[in-house]
């Protein structure tokens, strides 16, 4: 899991975080294996067709409940620290995979944010599919080499005593930011959280804040 924390002042372009690229070497495989599988019948279409159906019915939503429940149940937040998976499934969150569940807090003096440098790893069971920019290779290559440029394009900018964390996701690991809980929300209740926390938030490129609306998965 690298630390990165640079303050570097750029002069030079910048690929844009939101540009569209072609199908990459991992795309074209899998639907190649995909197609290939389904010939030999080893898999069927209809057993696709379910597992698509599962992935459909996670949103961003789910890991905004994980979120807001951590923040009014500190015994909850101690368990999801520890073990991510184990906690979500507290909650009736299940896994279709046997990926582990690493959930990383922000505080005042670090903040975490999460990248597949590789492909698109991402923890799909509690936000669903990832936003078409994470999988792209200006984000994937930018969040390590210059994470503060990256959150500033978000329109984040992290203070010079804030350490970023930046976490690396893999076939087996998949990683969730826990967010701050922004100040004057100590009335509100777990719904009424649960409705602030964004999927970028979890991602770890904005901050929750209580003008936020979650992103439509």
């Amino acid at each position: 899991m690298p630390d990165h924390h640079h303050d570097h002042t750029h002069d030079h372009p910048h690929a844009e975080i939101s540009q569209t690229e072609r199908p990459g070497y991992y795309e074209i495989m899998e639907t190649a294996v995909r197609e290939l599988l389904i010939e030999k019948r080893l898999i069927g279409a209809n057993e696709i067709r379910r597992q698509i159906e599962v992935l459909d019915s996670r949103t961003p939503a789910l890991g905004a409940k994980v979120v807001a429940r951590a923040w009014v149940d500190p015994a909850f937040r101690s368990r999801l620290l520890a073990n991510g998976r184990a906690a979500c499934e507290e909650l009736g969150l299940s896994f279709y995979d046997d990926t582990g569940l690493i959930v990383l807090e922000n505080t005042d003096t670090v903040h975490n944010l999460i990248v597949c440098t590789l492909c698109s790893c991402y923890p799909r069971p509690v936000l669903g599919l990832p936003p078409d920019w994470y999988k792209l290779k200006p984000y994937r290559a930018r969040a390590v080499s210059e994470p503060r440029a990256v959150l500033a394009e978000f329109g984040t900018i992290i203070p010079d005593d804030v350490q970023i964390r930046v976490s690396d996701s893999t076939a087996m690991v998949r990683f969730l930011v826990l967010p701050r809980r922004p100040e004057g929300t100590e009335d509100y209740t777990e719904e009424q959280l649960t409705d602030l926390v964004t999927r970028d938030a979890m991602i770890g490129v904005v901050p929750v804040t209580l003008a936020a609306e979650r992103t439509a998965p």
